[in-house]
């Protein structure tokens, strides 16, 4: 009968808006946030197949120096190796980032657009055959000139209005296509010349260099390394390098605001923990068991910022992220919301502030924090460490699951909540709870807006031409759980008043009786009861409490000689005997 009572509290629009986010965590999986490292190295040798086929994608900056670069050989007889490259912009991110190396071998000096809306321009060079020798230069590969980039031929007739809508960029991308796609010698020597000074410094330092990027763009570069002949008997192997280097060394163009927002919002955290942990020294006394939570989740949420911070760093400076702390950043991502989610449970449950305790709701929120923490654990490891999307979407399932069942339960448990102090009268804590549901409601709202805006920018896009936007997709959730939080440490903050929001027994221990004669009779308000007859004789019926008063009176002792007297000690000797034993006890 309660829970039938609990679920009618929640209204039919705030039912659908879940039921909106329960669709999306579903049925849509969200955008996984590809780390685009900017240094490889290569062993090649002259088994398994004759030609092979390397794949590397990432968004570049502008005049982006790509390198390869000869570490060792070891050469065991007389093969020559054949190495030649393709690089490609495209301005649609899931053609670069959506192909395998296998695919890649299918583009390989390939001049034909391949998708809608993917006109870019390309470079293909091909070296002379390489012979395997003892002593072979590291810069070999080094080209004194830079080849010109030439543009994609589109396979169909262009169409002037067949676009639904025109990107914000594209006039931007057409002219710089233009003025780079020019062949004759005056347009190189202009383009040449509009290098900026750091990148003019930087060529006359590289002595790998062999291209140049020429906008800001997603590019494939693929490398075809042959071996003549293959020779198995004989073994013979050779070590590359490849770096792409930019104005912002090796990190890529569509993570360089990843790694601001990281920066900032460690800084954010850290300020956020300094003021919560002073105010909870001011008011040490005082502290609610919610509070220690808010800070925990404040902790976590500093460190999660701070080792996210690093890897970008990692990626910035070296090329290649630390898998061990890529690793430990979602595990610790995944037990910092864990807790905030079993904060929020606790607050809507009413812990600390109209119940002591959580009683039989115990193990049933901890057992479904651990479930979160396990699913969510294995999602963050596969995501991060699998190339399998069906495997990772998989996992992301349950998860998604999981999660828009613990919202609905946080909803109804508000619900809930209210009504009883609504019942109480309670109206400080009243309005703790309605703005801590506004901001909750406000947050789903927020959710499905920003849902359908992905939605249609990325996922029903034929040309993800928006990539520049793509770290939102990460930064948006993490900004969103931010702000629930810090509108939770402004609503339970430390302060003078702090047991105003706690439980007191006095006031919010309400005997199960009470309640459901005050539920019976908010049921029943403004019905007329037929069964009642009034008093005749004007004889009016004594109150309960009279009758109680007056059943104290006769039953109960004014003192403790009345008990310890019964009416049969009718004996003088008797009565003194016992008051004299009495008086020694006493």
């Amino acid at each position: 009968m309660a829970t039938v009572t609990t679920v009618s509290l929640v209204s039919a629009r705030l039912r659908g808006v879940l039921l909106v986010v329960i669709l999306h965590f579903v049925l849509i999986p969200p955008l996984t946030a590809i780390s685009e490292p900017g240094n490889w190295v290569l062993d090649v040798d002259n088994e398994g197949a004759k030609q092979k086929f390397y794949y590397f994608p990432k968004t570049m900056f502008n005049n982006t120096l790509i390198e390869i670069k000869l570490l060792n050989e070891a050469c065991a007889g007389p093969v020559n190796f054949t190495i030649a490259w393709y690089l490609r912009s495209s301005p649609c991110y899931d053609e670069v980032f959506g192909l395998d190396p296998e695919s890649a071998a299918l583009y390989f000096n390939n001049n034909y657009v391949q998708r809608e809306g993917s006109n870019g321009l390309y470079i293909y060079h091909e070296y002379e055959p390489i012979k395997c020798e003892s002593s072979i230069p590291g810069n070999k590969l080094a080209v004194e000139n830079f080849d010109h980039p030439k543009r994609l031929t589109s396979m169909t007739s262009p169409t002037t209005n067949s676009q639904g809508r025109r990107r914000r960029d594209a006039g931007k991308t057409e002219g710089q296509t233009k003025d780079v796609a020019a062949t004759n010698p005056s347009s190189a020597s202009k383009s040449k010349d509009s290098l900026s000074v750091e990148t003019s410094e930087k060529l006359s330092k590289s002595h790998t260099a062999v291209a140049q990027t020429w906008e800001d763009s997603p590019y494939m570069f693929i490398i075809r390394i042959e071996a003549n002949p293959s020779v198995k008997e004989s073994k013979s192997s050779i070590k590359l390098e490849v770096r792409m280097y930019g104005t912002h060394q090796y990190i890529s163009a569509s993570e360089w605001p990843l790694m601001i927002f990281y920066m900032v919002m460690c800084i954010i955290y850290v300020i956020l923990g300094v003021l919560w942990l002073a105010l909870s020294a001011c008011y040490w006394r005082d502290l609610l068991r919610i509070q220690f939570w808010i800070g925990g989740v404040i902790f976590l949420g500093m460190l999660e910022k701070a080792v996210y911070y690093a890897e970008f760093q990692s990626i910035r400076y070296d090329g290649h992220s630390v898998q061990g702390a890529v690793v430990f950043a979602e595990v610790l991502s995944a037990v910092k919301r864990t807790l905030a989610r079993v904060l929020v449970i606790i607050a809507s449950l009413g812990y600390g502030i109209v119940k002591p305790r959580l009683g039989a709701l115990l193990h049933r929120v901890v057992g479904v924090g651990l479930l979160y923490l396990i699913f969510s654990i294995i999602e963050g490891v596969l995501r991060v460490n699998t190339a399998e999307d069906d495997l990772v979407l998989l996992a992301a399932i349950p998860l998604a699951v999981l999660d828009s069942t613990l919202c609905w339960w946080i909803f109804i448990s508000l619900a809930q909540t209210m009504k009883l102090l609504r019942l109480r009268r309670n109206v400080v804590k009243l309005s703790l709870y309605r703005h801590f549901t506004n901001t909750l409601i406000f947050a789903v709202i927020a959710s499905v807006i920003f849902i359908v805006w992905t939605t249609k920018t990325f996922k029903l896009s034929k040309c993800q031409s928006d990539w520049r936007e793509l770290w939102i997709d990460d930064a948006f959730w993490r900004f969103l759980f931010s702000s629930i939080l810090l509108v939770i440490m402004f609503l339970w903050r430390p302060s003078a008043n702090n047991q105003r929001y706690a439980f007191s027994p006095l006031v919010d221990e309400v005997s199960e009786e009470e309640e459901g004669e005050q539920l019976m009779n908010e049921a029943f308000e403004g019905v007329k009861m037929r069964g009642m007859k009034p008093e005749t004789n004007g004889s009016a019926k004594p109150s309960k409490v009279d009758e109680d008063l007056k059943w104290v009176e006769e039953n109960i002792p004014s003192s403790m000689a009345d008990v310890a007297l019964p009416p049969l000690l009718d004996s003088d000797e008797e009565i003194m005997t016992t008051k004299f034993e009495m008086s020694k006890m006493e």
